[in-house]
């Protein structure tokens, strides 16, 4: 059976996408923050690597109030390209 890697399973998009694949039977792979730091890109690919999964969900993200988006914008922006980034350029790496 094949894994499906769900980031951010923890939020309201990823813990959904976790209950509809455990409906569907399907196998998920998932990590806590504490787990795995998705900013951190040699963390994200050794993780990959190791686990293989056939399918990666991106459902994480950096999220904030108002105020903090708008007070801190490009945090934000930054953090969440690096989520994607390492993600995707992980993903490939991994086969």
């Amino acid at each position: 059976m094949t894994k499906t890697f769900i980031s951010g399973h923890r939020g309201m998009v990823g813990s959904a996408l976790m209950r509809k694949a455990g409906s569907l039977g399907r196998q998920t792979l998932a990590a806590t923050r504490s787990e795995l730091d998705l900013t951190n890109q040699n963390a994200v690919f050794d993780f990959l690597a190791t686990h293989k999964p056939a399918t990666v969900i991106i459902a994480a993200a950096k999220v904030g109030g108002i105020h903090a988006n708008s007070t801190y914008p490009a945090d934000f922006i930054y953090e969440n390209l690096a989520i994607a980034t390492n993600l995707i350029e992980g993903s490939r790496r991994a086969g």
